[in-house]
């Protein structure tokens, strides 16, 4: 029989079998005969006796090698998460914009004078909880003092405020969908591209919604452009499901900030109030999780058959939004303001 190579063993095996091979001698056997027994060299044997006797049991317990010594001090370690956290490589002198193994080596060994292979910059990076992620767009044009003044300042007096007069926040926002748009992920055998059958006909809708953060929801479909008279008559069968005076906040797109919609908010007098976000700021709006849900989990995920209607479809799948309160509560808890609900 084949004796053992205790390296490819796992460390509990190992210590079991340290354990009952020094109980065994020690109980009268020869080392000799327990190491024939067990399938291990007689040096193994003699070894775990001696770490027994200069140690006891707890010499004989398992413990992981503690490897060669890291290139990267703590004080290394820690630098190479401020450079990846909140900037890109571009900040560095680099031409590509998003964070490599690669790119990250090269600022190593230009910083420190340190080389590191790529898979020990991976090992690295996953040591200070840095995994790859696919980043979120943000404007040039932002202005991250006025992200910052909403979310600290102009939110929280409109929340004070809509509860001292009764009035509902909703968010409101609008989107266009395709029948062609991207499909999701499938399986199929390495080598050949799955082939999934949909409706060849191009179909493009559009819709607008307002989400509340009490989980109410309210939607309409319609094609064409949206134009501010488009929009009046949006708000107006808006309106109509309301009992309470509205908040509406929106973005900054020509059409809401047209004088004939100023016009009509006006002739609600005190009915609706339109507010408005900082410039190139989607991620402050929960109504964007709306149609991201609806592009993820929509005809990316289900194509349409052979003659079906995308209109329906957009239809059905936004009034399935609105039979789910859970759901529309969590755009709220999604977003990076986590509005509160009131």
């Amino acid at each position: 029989m084949p004796l053992i190579d205790g390296r490819r063993l796992d460390h509990d095996t190992l210590e079991h079998m340290r354990r009952l091979a020094v109980s065994r001698v020690l109980s009268g056997e020869k080392p000799g005969e327990v190491a024939r027994s067990l399938g291990f060299y007689r040096t193994s044997i003699y070894r775990w006796l001696r770490a027994h006797k200069g140690g006891g049991d707890e010499a004989l317990k398992s413990s992981k090698s503690p490897g060669p010594d890291p290139k990267l001090t703590e004080k290394q370690r820690a630098q190479v998460i401020k450079w990846v956290v909140g900037k890109d490589p571009r900040q560095y002198g680099f031409d590509f914009g998003l964070w490599t193994r690669g790119i990250v080596a090269a600022l190593i060994e230009e910083k420190f004078g340190i080389k590191l292979t790529l898979p020990s910059v991976g090992r690295l990076l996953a040591s200070l909880s840095l995994t790859p992620q696919k980043p979120l767009r943000r404007a040039y044009e932002r202005d991250e003092k006025a992200v910052a003044q909403w979310k600290k300042s102009v939110y929280p007096k409109l929340l004070r405020r809509a509860r001292r007069i009764g009035a509902d926040i909703f968010f409101l926002d609008e989107a266009g969908v395709r029948s062609d748009s991207p499909l999701g992920r499938t399986y199929g055998l390495k080598g050949r591209t799955p082939i999934v059958q949909t409706s060849g006909q191009r179909q493009k809708i559009n819709a607008i919604s307002a989400v509340n953060a009490k989980g109410a929801f309210w939607f309409q479909v319609y094609s064409g452009m949206l134009t501010a008279i488009v929009f009046i008559g949006f708000l107006t069968q808006f309106l109509k499901t309301r009992r309470r005076p509205v908040f509406l906040v929106v973005d900054g797109l020509s059409v809401h900030k047209a004088k004939s919609v100023a016009n009509y908010v006006q002739s609600t007098k005190g009915n609706l109030e339109l507010h408005f976000l900082p410039p190139y700021a989607p991620d402050l709006n929960p109504d964007e999780f709306v149609w991201h849900h609806i592009k993820q989990n929509g005809t990316s995920k289900t194509p349409l058959k052979k003659n079906e209607s995308l209109k329906q479809r957009i239809t059905d799948d936004l009034t399935a939004i609105k039979n789910d309160k859970p759901l529309v509560k969590s755009f709220f808890k999604a977003d990076s303001v986590s509005y509160t609900i009131y």
